[in-house]
């Protein structure tokens, strides 16, 4: 089914329940568009949706709502609407699938080029820079609140690396202009959440670029964090926040590479390129998926054995634009 805005809004008016959930690992533009499509719904509709999330960084703290995110997915009747937001599949919404099998009706508000269209109803623009973005483009700005706006404001700037990724166009710009008219701190924003760092963060990225090793002629970087080093820092996922975006902007670098593991021989992969590579068509490739410029994906394996079968693919693209 088609997504149409003025039937999402009129469903939204006459729901008992909603849910709104966004993917597993959950980073900027996953909790700002949750956050601030709960905020407008609840300012705008005096309903309060359940937002289920993995984790809320700590970063993201203040946002309006972040406190009452629902982070162990208990059993409950089903949701007369739930909307997926920043997540493209089935396995990437993780838990929360089981809130969509009994909901009455569904909704998918995506930028993921990637995106399988797996709900009933799907709203997917892969060129949009942020699934933020979208979100605001279907609100009314008028009726937009400095909570709703502090929330869409850091997912644009989270999925955007601060505006300088090339997914970032004037409309863009015209949006995050838009929401500072509604009194967003851009500093409080940009400083606090995105280039603010934990000792412990600087630490492990201090580490990584240390371990780091360049391969194909200088044109790809890759770093690891692996269980022994997690475990002797206490890591969690918002800890290694920034390293990949660090390693892509070695000069010369074309594709960065961070893996993390999981498990023993499971390994999470993040990629980030530059100008050439589509990264997000190699980590499809391997179950995963993202943007052209950035992607990621789990692999099994020995630490050699992902980071040759990812150098492989990307020397493969790297040759034919040549």
């Amino acid at each position: 089914m088609a997504f149409e805005t003025l039937t999402f809004w009129e469903d939204i008016g006459k729901a008992g329940s909603i849910g709104i959930a966004g993917h597993i690992r959950p980073d900027g533009d996953c909790v700002g568009s949750a956050l601030g499509l709960a905020s407008y719904i609840r300012d705008n509709f005096g309903k309060e949706p359940e937002v289920f999330l993995e984790e809320v960084p700590r970063a993201f703290a203040f946002l309006s709502g972040a406190d009452k995110v629902i982070t162990d997915y208990p059993s409950r009747e089903p949701f007369d609407i739930f909307i997926a937001v920043d997540c493209g599949d089935e396995g990437r919404l993780g838990k929360a699938m089981n809130y969509v099998k009994s909901a009455k009706k569904t909704y998918c508000i995506d930028h993921h080029a990637t995106s399988s269209g797996f709900m009933e109803s799907n709203l997917v623009i892969p060129e949009s820079a942020a699934t933020a973005q979208i979100i605001y483009t279907l609100c009314d700005d008028s009726k937009i609140t400095k909570g709703c706006a502090e929330a869409l404001y850091l997912g644009i700037v989270h999925d955007t690396g601060v505006f300088k990724h090339s997914c970032t166009t004037r409309e863009t710009m015209e949006i995050a202009g838009a929401l500072l008219d509604h009194g967003v701190s851009s500093a409080r924003i940009i400083d606090g959440t995105f280039y603010e760092k934990t000792y412990l963060q600087n630490q492990i990225l201090g580490r990584c670029l240390m371990e780091s090793i360049l391969c194909l002629d200088g044109k790809v970087i890759f770093s690891s964090i692996d269980r022994k080093t997690i475990n002797l820092y206490g890591l969690g996922p918002a800890d290694t926040e920034g390293i990949i975006d660090q390693l892509r902007v070695t000069k010369g670098v074309e594709v960065a590479i961070l893996i993390r593991e999981l498990t023993p021989r499971s390994w999470r992969v993040s990629m980030r390129s530059c100008e050439i590579v589509d990264v997000a068509k190699i980590c499809s490739m391997f179950g995963g998926g993202g943007h052209v410029r950035a992607a990621g994906a789990t692999l099994s394996g020995s630490r050699r054995d992902v980071i040759n079968n990812l150098t492989a693919e990307i020397e493969k693209q790297l040759v034919k634009q040549g």
